[in-house]
Parts: structure tokens; C-alpha cells; sequence
């Protein structure tokens, strides 16, 4: 059973998200804006960093003018690494591995036996943080990389060397369609930790929230990013590639002639770090609570889109405790009505704000997964891992709907996780848990079969 803490956070969670939904349903909206929001003025909010100051760098875009969505990207430290060094890993891991092992038991014994202050402590961190900056690829490259002379701009810039192509993970937050942020102080944490441990860019998305903008703003929401992405890849291609027509003229002329060409294109620029380490054709979508309900719609078009998308390519699709519902129970839904944070009767509220009045039913094709003729063909959808929790009444459908898909030969497999409840893994009360962690470290494993390189999988 959850902690007595857990309980106790989840009466007071849910008094306060009842008493917001009830106030937005009694509040009479005035027309629809399509411009929407995209984060609450409760919302606490963790502000962008572009230096790795903790091992991510991220930043804030605004990638359509005539609405509210925007987007924020998490670059890992990983990505300052030279490209040969991936390369060579394989064949250089077995003779370093011996030899490091042993610096770090050293290291280890120095640290244990003067541990109040020793002279020899020095001595062991000195080792770990001279690993630490090698494995970027040499001293100076770090330097070259953070672009610190601008007054206008002190963060991360890549630079025309070593760039490490990562795959990209589209990340769609939960709240139940009328909160949460992708700026949030938790989905920032949350994000930090899956881009470092999936060793991938994670591009959150912030969509337009619900009652200002009901079905389907949120769904073409996430549907315009991954149309952005391929944009980004086009436009990057397309500067390279005017970059080598032009391979006579002066450095700054060859600029000149990129910056000219991308602005003909229209108004935004290649994003840079997109372009320096961004690899489309390794994209994974990953939905929480809601944002799962978002991704999976995302993955269905892109099914149907097929080439279209190029290079934009989604290889995998991970569905955290998805937001489904339909008219007829499960047992959970049965069983678990009254369960802990999100319980039914609050859920059912967050659908009467999203979906328009003449198109409310529990069996709309956004709510539930498995209403026929919902298209494309379920044989068509990419690799899915769904993560459910023991204590959450929507695990019941959540899980029918992985097993539809295995019985169509698609890999499908369901995380349960004992004595966890809705968003164990995402809510800010519950972040730092063991569980938390490792729920996160489960899914780097499996997204790693689809985005690594031949030869780099992890192995079960």
C-alpha cells in the first residue's frame, strides 16, 4: 500500500484539483482564442538553462506564431562527445575496462580511508573529474563548444566539429488537460532524467490547455511538432548542403548565403542544436497520464503520414499510465473508482472541459483506444511500452490495449508497478522515489533497443 504520506498528499490533491475543475466548468469561457494557453499562473516553473550546469542544457521555443505552443529542449552533456568515440567504444571497452575499474576502487579506498579530509582525497576526485572531462573528447573541445563571448547570448552553441548525432524523444506532460506545463518544476526534473539516461534530446511539448481550447487543439498540437521537427531537419539539410555548393568562398559569405536561404524559407531560423545533434529518424513519442492519450494519436498519424514525414521517422512509442476511459467498466474502473490523486469522478470533469459539449461520450476515439474503425490498422503502429500502476483505476484499459496490440505481432509490453499510483513517476511529491527512478531506468532500457546503434543495445 502507498506510504501514509502518499494519502495524505492525495487528499490534499485531489480537494484542490476538484475545486479548480468545479470553478472552470461554473466560470462561463468566452470564445474559444485560438492563441490558448499553455501553462497556469499556480503552475510552479523551473526557468531554461543553456549551459550543462547539471548535465542538461535546455531552451525555450516558440514554434508557432499564430498560437501559444511552444516547446522546450533537453540536451545532454553527451551530446559534447566527438562522434569517433562512439565509433571506437565497442572495440576500446574491454582493454579500458580492467584499468578503470581499478582507478576507481583507488579511488574508492582513498575516499573511505581519508574521508575527514585528507590531502589523498584530492588526489581520487582529481582522477574521476579528469575521466569525466576526457570523455568529451579532449580538454579543449568543451571550450570551443560554449559560445560564453556574446553578451547577448551565454549558453551552448554548437560548433562546426564533432557533432554527436542523438536521437530525439517528444515528450507530452500530463494534468489532465486543463494543467500541468512543460515548463513545470516536475516534468523539468522529470525530463532531465530520461534525457540523461535515454542519452537523447527529450523535446517537451507545450500545448494548449484546456477550456480556452477543447479537443482537438492539443492533439494538433503535438501533430505540429512533429511536422516541425521534419522542418528543422529540411532546412538544416538544406543549409549544408548550400554550405558545400558554395566551398570557395570565405567562411563568413558562406554564412551569409545560409542565414539568406533559411530566411527565404520563412520566419524561423534552424534551430541550432537540433541541427548540430538532432537525429529525426530515431524519434520516440512519450506520453504522460493526458500527454499519453496525445502521443499515441501523434503515432497513428505518423503511421498514416508513412514517407511523408521524412526524415522524421518514429521508431517507438512509450504510454505512461495513458489517460483512457470508455462507457463500458473495467474492473479497475469498478474496483479502483475512488483510488488516490486522480479518481473517476475527477477525471470525468477534466473530459467534460476538453472534449466540445456535442462531441462528449467516454467512447470518443480520444478517450478510448479500443472503439472500432479508430484507424490505421493496429498491426501498423510502432513498438509500445505502456507503465501502469497497481493503484491506478485506467490501468485495466491501458493494458487491453497493449494486449490488442501484441496480438497483432506488434512489441507491447506493460510495466506494472506494485503500490503505485497515478503519475508515481512524474508527480513532484513522488519524483525523487526509488520507485520513480527506477520506472525511468525501465524505460531507457527498452526505448534503447529502437534508438541505439547496431552493437550499443542494452541487453536484458
Amino acid at each position: 500500500m502507498p506510504s501514509v504520506a502518499v494519502k495524505l498528499y492525495s487528499v490534499f490533491f485531489k480537494f484542490l484539483l476538484k475545486h479548480r475543475l468545479q470553478n472552470r466548468i461554473q466560470t462561463p469561457s468566452a470564445e474559444s482564442d485560438p492563441f490558448g494557453v499553455t501553462t497556469r499562473p499556480e503552475e510552479s516553473v523551473a526557468p531554461s538553462n543553456p549551459l550543462f550546469s547539471d548535465g542538461v542544457a535546455t531552451k525555450d521555443i516558440h514554434i508557432d506564431p499564430f498560437t501559444s505552443l511552444t516547446v522546450r529542449i533537453f540536451l545532454p552533456e553527451s551530446a559534447l562527445h566527438s562522434p569517433e568515440s562512439d565509433s571506437k567504444l565497442q572495440s576500446k571497452t574491454k582493454a579500458r575496462l580492467n584499468s578503470r575499474k581499478a582507478d576507481l576502487e583507488e579511488s574508492e579506498v582513498l575516499l573511505r580511508r581519508y574521508s575527514y579530509g585528507s590531502s589523498n582525497v584530492g588526489t581520487a576526485v582529481t582522477r574521476q573529474e579528469e575521466y569525466r572531462r576526457s570523455s568529451h573528447g579532449g580538454g579543449g573541445s568543451d571550450v570551443e563548444a560554449l559560445n560564453l563571448k556574446s553578451d547577448a547570448y551565454r549558453g551552448y552553441a554548437p560548433v562546426d566539429v564533432n557533432r554527436r548525432k542523438l536521437p530525439i524523444m517528444l515528450q507530452f506532460h500530463g494534468g489532465g488537460w486543463v494543467s500541468g506545463s512543460n515548463e513545470s518544476v516536475a516534468n523539468d526534473f522529470f525530463c532531465r532524467r530520461i534525457s540523461r539516461l535515454c542519452d537523447a534530446i527529450v523535446v517537451a511539448v507545450g500545448y494548449r490547455l484546456a477550456p480556452e481550447n477543447r479537443y482537438p487543439a492539443a492533439f494538433e498540437d503535438g501533430l505540429k511538432v512533429l511536422n516541425w521537427l521534419g522542418k528543422q531537419a529540411n532546412l538544416a539539410e538544406c543549409s549544408k548542403s548550400m554550405g558545400n555548393a558554395r566551398g570557395g568562398v570565405v567562411e563568413s559569405r558562406k554564412a551569409d548565403t545560409n542565414r539568406h536561404i533559411l530566411d527565404a524559407f520563412g520566419a524561423a531560423m534552424v534551430e541550432p542544436w537540433l541541427a548540430a545533434h538532432g537525429d529525426p529518424s530515431r524519434c520516440v513519442l512519450l506520453g504522460v497520464s493526458c500527454g499519453a492519450n496525445i502521443a499515441d494519436y501523434v503515432a497513428r498519424k505518423a503511421v498514416e503520414a508513412g514517407r511523408l514525414l521524412d526524415p522524421v521517422k518514429v521508431v517507438a512509442q512509450v504510454l505512461m499510465y495513458p489517460f483512457f476511459i470508455g462507457s463500458i467498466p473495467t474492473h479497475s474502473e469498478i474496483k479502483l473508482a475512488n483510488s488516490y490523486f486522480y479518481d473517476k469522478a475527477m477525471c470525468l470533469l477534466a473530459w467534460k472541459l476538453f472534449l466540445p459539449e456535442e462531441e462528449f461520450s467516454l467512447d470518443h476515439p480520444a478517450a478510448n483506444p479500443l472503439v472500432p474503425d479508430r484507424g490505421p490498422p493496429l498491426k501498423l503502429m510502432p513498438p509500445t511500452l505502456t507503465v501502469v500502476a497497481e493503484h491506478d483505476w485506467m490501468r485495466d484499459r491501458a493494458i487491453a490495449y497493449s494486449e490488442e496490440l501484441r496480438k497483432v505481432n506488434v512489441d507491447a509490453p506493460v510495466l506494472e508497478y506494485k503500490d503505485a499510483v497515478h503519475e508515481f513517476a512524474t508527480l513532484d511529491m513522488l519524483l525523487k522515489t526509488p520507485q520513480a527512478h527506477a520506472c525511468a531506468e525501465d524505460i531507457a532500457i527498452w526505448v534503447k533497443k529502437y534508438i541505439s546503434f547496431r552493437g550499443h543495445e542494452f541487453s536484458y
